[in-house]
């Protein structure tokens, strides 16, 4: 990696777009995935995976390789990292900005639950009564719904979870973007009586909730955790100009 290079953090799909736009521009990109999935989708350009262990071994990498500004565009709710991230910058005197795409907002005929995390999402359900939930909030926080005997459950996740699951349920393995219909589909076929989803935003998976709009289903959606203090920007476009402007600066 060659002096001046940038370190893009994640495996999102505003991270390959960027890693694409500056490859594309003649800027050298090294794209770090935290390599939790199988299959993970790879950008253009060199690509790490796995973690750096913790902050300090961060800094240690960054100031080896070289690296010129970091840019975090890390999933919504990956707390840790972007917490690593924004400490190792700060050791090794490099800047960093976060690319996070905004969040969902409810419009009209939404009926959206906010809760701030997957222990009040659980608890939402029994406020709802709902018998059949949709989960959609990935694989690593499902334990939150693993005691829930009472409930019928259809699980999607890109991967086999490692962590239990509820009693009463059917693991479905899917990856985006979905559409309308499909979704609305789904919810019919299994009689889905609420949704559980993270404000992930984003259009890949954004079909549920309109599927769920059109049927009058109640939605319960986990808030985004706080991120470090420091410039943000919410679309690629932005995150290149950025970059752009250290060559300048």
């Amino acid at each position: 990696m060659s002096r001046g290079a940038i370190l893009i953090l994640g495996g999102t799909a505003e991270a390959r777009s960027l890693a694409a736009a500056l490859h594309g521009d003649g800027v050298a990109v090294t794209s770090s995935l935290a390599g939790r999935v199988a299959r993970p989708r790879l950008p253009v350009g060199d690509v790490r995976i796995g973690g750096f262990g913790g902050p300090e071994a961060m800094a240690t990498w960054i100031g080896e390789h070289r690296v010129r500004a970091v840019v975090d565009a890390t999933h919504p709710f990956a707390e840790r990292i972007s917490a690593s991230a924004a400490r190792a910058c700060a050791i090794a005197g490099v800047p960093r900005v976060r690319l996070e795409r905004p969040g969902w907002t409810p419009g009209r005929g939404d009926r959206w639950t906010w809760v701030a995390d997957l222990d009040a999402a659980a608890r939402a359900l029994d406020d709802l009564a709902a018998r059949r939930a949709f989960l959609t909030t990935g694989r690593q926080g499902l334990a939150a719904f693993a005691a829930d005997a009472g409930r019928w459950f259809l699980v999607r996740c890109v991967d086999p979870p490692e962590v239990p699951l509820p009693r009463h349920h059917e693991l479905l393995l899917d990856r985006g973007p979905y559409t309308v219909a499909g979704e609305g589909s789904l919810l019919d076929e299994h009689r889905i009586d609420a949704v559980v989803t993270k404000d992930s935003g984003g259009p890949l998976t954004v079909a549920k909730l309109t599927a769920a709009r059109d049927r009058g289903l109640p939605v319960i959606v986990v808030r985004r955790p706080p991120r470090p203090d420091g410039d943000t920007v919410h679309d690629v476009a932005a995150a290149a100009a950025w970059v752009r402007a250290l060559a300048v600066a």
